[in-house]
């Protein structure tokens, strides 16, 4: 019996590990400028699989909002766009930094819900950083205290 825990332990984290198809960092050591989208490409053959996105956040104290605003694009392997704007909760109401860990800070942020990718071929995710200051029409420059940026791609699971 105490052999068959390990082995079930085992199991479930493999079973875990499945479902993450893809996942890539993009380190920011000299903050987020504006205008600079961050890239990434996932190439599928899958067209009949649901999956969830994730944006993926690694913060510290640096940085400055309790929310941030992001503008995503996704490219198709037809070269169909398609752009949105989001908005993530960063912080509490009481300032408290949201997400796992501690003096840096990991969100995992819904990006997409049951997406199918209609083709095969590559992807090309873009994020780029929109956050203002209160009263400022232009965006922040440089962001400071977003270390890195990620992209997960997850296979949905049946229920």
């Amino acid at each position: 019996m105490r052999f068959l825990i390990p082995i079930l332990f085992g199991f479930l984290n493999l079973s875990c590990e499945q479902r993450i198809l893809y996942e890539e960092y993009v380190s920011l050591p000299y903050g987020w400028h504006e205008n600079k989208p961050i890239l990434f490409r996932y190439q599928t053959t899958d067209t009949l699989s649901k999956h969830h996105l994730y944006i993926m956040l690694r913060n510290d104290e640096q940085y400055p909002y309790s929310n941030i605003f992001l503008i995503t694009k996704m490219e198709t392997p037809d070269n169909k766009i398609v752009t949105d704007t989001l908005e993530y909760e960063m912080a509490s109401p009481d300032g408290k930094w949201l997400g796992e860990g501690m003096s840096i800070k990991e969100s995992k942020l819904w990006y997409k819900e049951n997406v199918i990718f209609p083709s095969k071929g590559t992807y090309t995710f873009s994020i780029e950083q929109a956050d203002r200051s209160i009263g400022q029409n232009k965006g922040v420059e440089n962001l400071q205290g977003i270390l890195e940026v990620g992209l997960q791609i997850e296979k949905a699971t049946k229920k």
